[in-house]
């Protein structure tokens, strides 16, 4: 997206605009990576309210009851929009909807659609010539409505500073997206980690939105199986069958960092993970994250997190 913010303007703020019998696993999937992210920082780098277009509770389509923070006319400034709109779609495209919208484009820098959220926006014109997706079960019927939306059959899709998404499944990708772009490589790969482990799943549910290269996913996942005992780079590179240098271009150019660099971040993350939630000492954490050397744990720990483990273990 053109429009993302910087950590130099953190916290980011989101608002998430809900009409009724919205689906609580779309606004689940956008959510919590973000929740996530904020776990994993120093400091919570998103903030966000709930608004409806009156400022009344709404109910998700499993009936669970909503409040939200304020009405949507009355939002302020705000880097994000996020519009989240399930079933009686139809219904909820009206002129209140469209004139609140319409209203709303100056206000954000960022307007995202999810599920039939887009349905809302190309209402309100606020899609027309640009690409864009909706839920794929009324994707034919909102490619008919609204001619002037170039409509693809994507998970989702980001052109400019409008966003649209298919469904509460994309919606996880799309925000995990996001937080690449904004807080990095390494700060996804930590979200993706809390949500999925990767080795025990079925191939088909392995791919994973922050990885644009196979090789990276699979060296990343060898790495994530040998975190106490770890392997050398040429032994992971030869288990995928390329060489040393192969994977040290792969991971530069799809991540950024160099395979030393993402397998100690690996490494340090679970280190984290040991200190936050388990009794276990200093020493055996270090040992389990594949540290002979508790000095070297503390030196990399703190210049990964800015402090080192006995002061971040002392926080819980």
């Amino acid at each position: 997206m053109q429009n993302l913010p910087t950590p130099k303007s953190f916290p980011i703020t989101i608002d998430f605009l809900v009409y009724d019998r919205f689906s609580n696993h779309c606004m689940a999937n956008t959510l919590e990576p973000f929740r996530a992210a904020n776990t994993l920082s120093a400091n919570d780098v998103y903030e966000w309210n709930f608004v409806t277009l009156d400022g009344l509770s709404v109910q998700s389509s499993s009936e669970l009851r909503l409040m939200p923070d304020q009405k949507f006319g009355e939002t302020k400034r705000a880097d994000f929009l996020f519009i989240i709109a399930s079933y009686d779609f139809r219904k909820h495209d009206n002129v209140v909807s469209r004139r609140a919208l319409r209203a709303s484009v100056k206000r954000y820098k960022n307007i995202i659609g999810l599920d039939t959220g887009p349905w809302m926006m190309a209402g309100a014109g606020i899609l027309d010539n640009h690409r864009a997706t909706a839920h794929w079960d009324i994707i034919d019927e909102f490619s008919e409505e609204f001619v002037d939306v170039d409509v693809e059959r994507q998970k989702y899709i980001l052109d400019g500073n409008i966003g649209t998404c298919g469904g509460a499944m994309a919606a996880f990708d799309l925000s995990l997206s996001i937080i690449r772009e904004i807080n990095g490589v390494t700060v996804a790969l930590d979200v993706a980690s809390m949500f999925l482990s990767g080795t025990d799943l079925p191939q088909e549910y392995k791919k994973n939105i922050v990885y644009k290269i196979p090789e990276v996913q699979k060296a990343t996942e060898i790495m994530h199986e040998n975190i106490e005992d770890i392997l050398t780079i040429p032994n992971i590179a030869k288990t995928i069958q390329i060489s040393p240098k192969q994977l040290h271009r792969f991971f530069l150019k799809d991540l950024g960092q160099s395979p030393k660099q993402v397998y100690s971040n690996i490494r340090l993350s679970f280190s984290r993970h040991l200190l936050q939630a388990t009794e276990k000492p200093i020493r055996e954490v270090a040992l389990r994250s594949g540290y002979q050397n508790v000095s070297a744990f503390s030196r990399a720990f703190k210049a990964r997190f800015n402090q080192t483990p006995s002061e971040y273990k002392n926080h819980f």
